[in-house]
């Protein structure tokens, strides 16, 4: 790992985290429609559409995989979190009739660049919310 990274905080190191899962989206062509979506009940990291489909991405970085998958990190609170979240977001859209799906990245440092791991429709609503 770079010493430019091992000299980072957790804030810069998760808005870095964001930057490159936000470039490996998109060269596998989703669009990025938001980056930190925040309302009163928190933030998703974020917000793109991936042809008629509108992605919430969870995106956890971290330094190392010594202490597990940066993605076991998104535990089922944390996933109802990001489900409020996401029903503020589609509220503030009128409430568009469109498919949604959840996605995590993983982004961990590799040299001078990342190595992102995407899991798709890694979660789903964890109750029958209705916007």
């Amino acid at each position: 790992m770079s010493s430019f990274l091992q000299t980072m905080d957790a804030h810069s190191l998760g808005e870095w985290g964001e930057w490159q899962a936000a470039k490996f989206l998109q060269k596998h062509g989703f669009k990025i429609l938001l980056k930190g979506y925040r309302c009163k009940m928190g933030e998703i990291d974020l917000v793109a559409r991936e042809q008629d489909i509108l992605v919430f991405v969870e995106v956890k970085t971290r330094q190392t995989i010594h202490y597990g998958d940066p993605a076991s990190a998104v535990t089922p609170q944390k996933q109802r979190h990001i489900c409020r979240v996401a029903l503020d977001y589609l509220r503030r859209l009128r409430n568009p009739e469109i498919p949604v799906r959840f996605d995590i990245v993983e982004v961990v440092p590799d040299g001078s660049s990342a190595r992102c791991t995407h899991y798709r429709d890694a979660f789903a609503m964890s109750e029958p919310y209705i916007y």
